[in-house]
């Protein structure tokens, strides 16, 4: 076999035990990185972490103190953490006028501050170690607006991508690369439970919003996590502060 793209790469991907996150984390396995992954559900967890050779360590993201604990753990158990990827979301709805206080903490804590700490204790991490290092954080279109059901989602992820380029351009001089994938409309389980519980959608609601799209299905995340696991590597040369939209609408541009 030749060399793979994270060979002997210590990856932790939080909110790597489903959709998105779960794909990134099989790929890094495949790509020969010793993978980390977390979550809130154990069992979910434990079954991934068993059937791909991941490993597993429960995390509340909501908890600042537990999402840089899960830097922590990693560096514990392996000796350092090389990359790092922000996939944990929430996408529960709330407009301008129904969004409360509670609800908006909510996205923050999970959206943006939990990435935001993650991120601490990884750059810490590498810097003390004098190594260079990738973080690749999962965003959202939305980040460039967002529809009006969306508004604290959209401020959070608007929000991450502020902090990539705050971040990049911090530590480029320490070779920790940092970036950010905006990623439009997926297909993955939680997209399936918030269509169904938000929007009323029936068994064939990926059929029918895949027809609208150009390319003819929503976003896969297994297509996803192969242009991350390419970010994480060191083939995507000297790229930082970049925030790409990983989308097949073109934002900006008036029909």
């Amino acid at each position: 076999m030749g060399l793979r793209l994270l060979d002997d790469k210590v990856v932790l991907v939080n909110g790597g035990s489903q959709g998105v996150g779960a794909a990134i984390a099989r790929a890094a396995v495949r790509e020969g990185a010793v993978v980390v992954i977390t979550g809130r559900r154990t069992e979910v967890g434990e079954k991934f972490a068993a059937d791909t050779g991941a490993h597993f360590v429960r995390a509340d993201l909501a908890d600042p103190a537990q999402a840089r604990d899960s830097v922590v753990r990693t560096v514990e158990t392996h000796g350092r953490v090389d990359c790092l990827v922000n996939a944990a979301g929430l996408t529960s709805r709330g407009s301008l006028l129904d969004t409360t206080p509670e609800l908006f903490d909510q996205h923050m804590a999970i959206n943006l501050k939990a990435p935001f700490f993650a991120m601490q204790a990884a750059v810490a991490d590498m810097t003390a170690r004098e190594a260079p290092g990738t973080i690749v954080n999962i965003g959202s279109n939305c980040a460039h607006g967002g529809p009006p059901f969306l508004a604290p989602y959209s401020a959070a992820k608007a929000g991450l991508a502020g902090l990539t380029r705050n971040a990049a351009h911090a530590h480029r001089f320490d070779r920790i690369r940092i970036n950010t994938v905006n990623i439009g409309w997926t297909d993955t389980e939680g997209e399936d439970v918030v269509q169904r519980a938000f929007h009323g959608a029936g068994d064939d609601w990926v059929a029918q919003a895949a027809a609208r799209l150009p390319m003819g299905k929503l976003g896969q995340p297994d297509e996803i996590a192969d242009f991350v696991v390419f970010l994480l590597s060191d083939r995507s040369g000297v790229v930082t502060g970049s925030v790409i939209d990983w989308d097949q609408n073109v934002l900006g541009i008036l029909d």
